[in-house]
């Protein structure tokens, strides 16, 4: 039997970057929810199919900065579990943002057709 190790540690300056990142996407993510609440274009009941994914998203990416934030995310076990929520909650709201535009799209095409 081997001698407990003690945790692996991950450096500081990159565990900074990393937080950076995940601010920036977090930010873009809320501010793309907020620009799309404004949008003229009325909402459709299928856009809550787009709207589910893009708020789990977005609760997912605020959970992982949280952990990022802790000092016990310097163990690197806690740094990469931290890491593969936010690239879940980072592909739910790319998910959730591509159906947001495709059902836009479509909204307008039909508003063409319409005016048109």
């Amino acid at each position: 039997m081997q001698p407990d190790e003690p945790d692996e540690l991950i450096e500081t300056i990159f565990r900074n970057g990393t937080l950076t990142v995940v601010g920036i996407v977090l930010a873009f993510s809320l501010g793309f929810v907020t620009h799309w609440a404004a949008n003229p274009i009325p909402w459709q009941p299928e856009d809550g199919f787009a709207l589910l994914p893009i708020l789990l998203g977005i609760a997912l990416q605020i959970k992982a900065l949280s952990e990022l934030l802790k000092h016990q995310c310097l163990k690197k076990q806690r740094f990469e579990r931290a890491n593969r929520i936010f690239m879940i909650g980072l592909l739910l709201t790319s998910g959730g943002v591509a159906l947001a535009i495709l059902f836009d799209f479509f909204e307008v095409s039909k508003i063409a057709k319409l005016v048109g």
